[in-house]
């Protein structure tokens, strides 16, 4: 195979490039090859692999760093290395690591107002004060990498070393970096090593003409639906690829972490769609691609050699046993496992279970699973999944009509700001040691989110954040002021990074749930109709407590009926809940309170 480069038109044949002696090509005489090419900055690039039979396939380089696309949107490599006094130079350290993270999870193309795609520089200067100032100290970036279909959301990656030109340079993008690193923000990456673009033209795929260049051939070279490329880890070649693409981003772009995505894909052959039920055995069997797991092993080993402080994340639908164990005990070695199943969950009960038959002991069971690693879980209560094309956000569910007829059309309103509150405030203070919110939804981002695509002619009107409602002074500025709040109670009371919570009280017939967690006590009231003017509730320790966060105060769209309640609440001893100390609160309907212990009683 006869191999050149071509740059602007001029092609550079191997023979004219490395002239021997007798007049014949110089020939790799390893799988890989090397050609150095004196090419200026910002020079168009195609490589152009010539095969037999007169068969020539113009590809893009597997680690160039920056594309473009021409005027026929066909994509072609540019050379970038600006001259050294032109090199971005860095001005902020990056931040220290927080023993929570509040993670504010991000899109660059849909994060401006307009019906465009936006880009890093518009991101930097408009949303990541947004960030700062609601109380997030890390943001996840998703559709970075480059990927030529924008509908895939990035999830269908063409050049794994290059940031997506849609929305500027390389240097653009480290100047979003820097600058939230100045701000004291982490900046982690949506990683996708479980699968590629099956795209021909500009991917990896037939990069050198053959079928399995970097991935399986036959069925299992294809994702079993959605018809992406499957790696086959087990090549040294392969895991070269991947790990070095792992370090160029944390030490080009100096990027805090990676958020490893669909993991099922990767170490199952049936990409994870099977049946599981928790048996050891569904882990352990012939589906199960050691090779994959030998991959993330590595990688986490390599990533956090290179930066003890950096963080991973596996998203993962099946659990897999020892995600975050260590590697040295024969763990996968990750930071953080993201609960897949609390967002289902709620969505569940929107859609499908009228209000008065929620089940509290259900819902519990769904937040506080996996007790023997809850440090390490990430929770959230929607994605960018949950209101992607085909979906809906829960605040387009919930401030529509319910289900249920009989609910006044004064009370849509009121409903839809309690309970989206409540479900909050449950999720946050029962997650592990990290929480994430997408884009908008801080505010009930009241639309879906829909990339331009043929079935809707290619239309931006929901492929953007309608960030001028906050402006209104409504329910969107409502539930802004109380999610500031709650990203505050963690910020000053240290919430996530305190001990697992201790449910003691979840009555199905009363629809209370009451836990504690440190020297916090947090009680919900789901009831859609049922006040209580003074309902007991057990907690370990006498004292005087204090409410420091009410869903029902009117900054947040309440009704306020505990604003004449700020005094202290006292513990009795009447026993409850299997404590000897118990207290008495009053609990509105669909409400939700976070008390503080102020005072500790000895008795």
């Amino acid at each position: 195979m006869a191999l050149a480069i071509r740059t602007q038109e001029i092609p550079f044949p191997l023979s004219e490039a490395f002239p021997v002696e007798d007049g014949s090509e110089k020939k790799a005489t390893t799988k890989g090859w090397e050609l150095y090419n004196m090419v200026p900055s910002g020079a168009a690039l195609w490589l152009i692999s010539e095969l037999v039979h007169d068969c020539i396939i113009v590809v893009l380089q597997v680690h160039i760093i920056t594309c473009l696309l021409g005027e026929g949107k066909q994509s072609y490599a540019v050379h970038w290395e600006p001259p050294p006094e032109d090199t971005y130079k860095w001005r902020h350290k990056r931040p220290n690591m927080s023993n929570s993270l509040r993670i504010y999870e991000c899109h660059i193309g849909i994060s401006g107002s307009e019906s465009k795609i936006s880009s890093f520089d518009e991101f930097t200067s408009k949303v990541l004060l947004h960030v700062k100032s609601a109380g997030y100290n890390a943001i996840q970036l998703i559709g970075i990498v480059e990927h030529a279909d924008y509908s895939s959301v990035g999830y269908k990656v063409t050049n794994f070393f290059a940031v997506s030109s849609r929305f500027g340079s390389p240097d653009d993008f480290k100047k979003l970096v820097d600058e939230a690193h100045g701000l004291g923000i982490l900046v982690f990456l949506d990683i996708v090593h479980s699968y590629a673009s099956a795209d021909e033209s500009v991917g990896l795929a037939l990069f050198d003409g053959s079928n399995d260049c970097y991935f399986h051939t036959g069925k299992r070279g294809h994702h079993k639906y959605w018809g992406t490329r499957m790696f086959k880890y087990g090549d040294v070649d392969v895991l070269h690829f991947l790990l070095s693409n792992l370090k160029w981003w944390v030490t080009e772009y100096r990027i805090d972490g990676f958020q490893f995505h669909s993991l099922s894909s990767m170490i199952y052959t049936h990409n994870g769609f099977a049946t599981f039920t928790g048996a050891m055995e569904e882990f352990c069997n012939q589906y199960v691609d050691k090779d994959a797991l030998t991959y993330l092993i590595l990688a986490n080993e390599m990533l956090h050699e290179l930066n003890p402080d950096i963080i991973t994340i596996a998203e993962d639908a099946t659990f897999y046993p020892g995600l975050c164990e260590p590697t040295t005990q024969g763990g996968l070695g990750f930071d953080y496992w993201v609960n897949l199943s609390i967002p289902e969950m709620w969505l569940w009960h929107l859609e499908n279970v009228p209000d008065k038959d929620w089940s509290m002991n259900k819902i519990m069971q769904v937040l506080v699973t996996k007790q023997e690693c809850h440090c390490n879980m990430l929770s959230y209560v929607e994605n960018h999944n949950q209101s992607i094309s085909g979906g809906k956000s829960f605040a387009d569910i919930l401030f529509n009509k319910p289900k249920e007829q009989s609910v006044a059309s004064e009370d849509i309103v009121f409903r839809g700001l309690q309970l989206v509150k409540m479900i909050k405030l449950i999720t946050f203070t029962t997650s592990g040691h990290a929480y994430l919110n997408f884009m908008g939804n801080e505010f009930g981002h009241p639309n879906r989110v829909e990339f331009p695509m043929s079935s809707n002619n290619y239309s931006f009107m929901f492929a953007n954040r309608q960030w001028e409602l906050l402006m209104d002074k409504g329910i969107h500025s409502n539930l802004f002021n109380f999610d500031m709040d709650m990203m505050s109670l963690d910020e000053n009371e240290r919430i996530l990074s305190r001990s697992s919570p201790s449910v003691h009280h979840c009555n199905d017939s009363t629809m209370v749930i009451s836990y504690t967690r440190g020297s916090f006590l947090f009680v919900f009231n789901f009831h859609p109709e049922t006040s209580c003017e003074s309902y007991r509730v057990g907690v370990e320790e006498a004292g005087d407590y204090q409410i420091i966060l009410n869903t029902d105060d009117t900054r947040y769209g309440g009704h306020g009926e505990l604003e004449s309640h700020k005094h202290l609440w006292r513990t009795n001893k009447k026993r409850a809940d299997g404590y000897q100390n118990s207290l008495e609160v009053a609990l509105p309907r669909r409400s939700a309170q976070v008390y503080k212990l102020m005072r500790i009683l000895r008795i």
